[in-house]
């Protein structure tokens, strides 16, 4: 049997490092696998009609994304 990859990635939670759609809080509801390619479905935490699908590999971009829901305050002090 195939190792699938990126196996705990729905339920997920995730900070974008800068406002997406008006939110920073996310959470993978859905995956879908193309290819080579696994793609995640993304809701706001605080608005579910907010909904998009994203590269899985996006979110291993630090730069983009921070796994867990952080703070503005908590984001400010990792960055010093």
């Amino acid at each position: 049997m195939k190792k699938q990859k990126l196996p705990h990635l729905v339920g997920s939670k995730w900070t974008a490092q800068s406002s997406t759609f008006g939110w920073r809080h996310f959470q993978v509801i859905n995956r879908k696998n193309e290819g080579s390619l696994v793609f995640a479905e993304l809701v706001a935490a605080c608005d579910n009609t907010i909904r998009f699908w994203v590269n899985a590999q996006a979110l291993k971009n630090r730069g983009l994304w921070k796994p867990g829901w952080q703070s503005l305050l908590e984001q400010a002090q990792a960055l010093k």
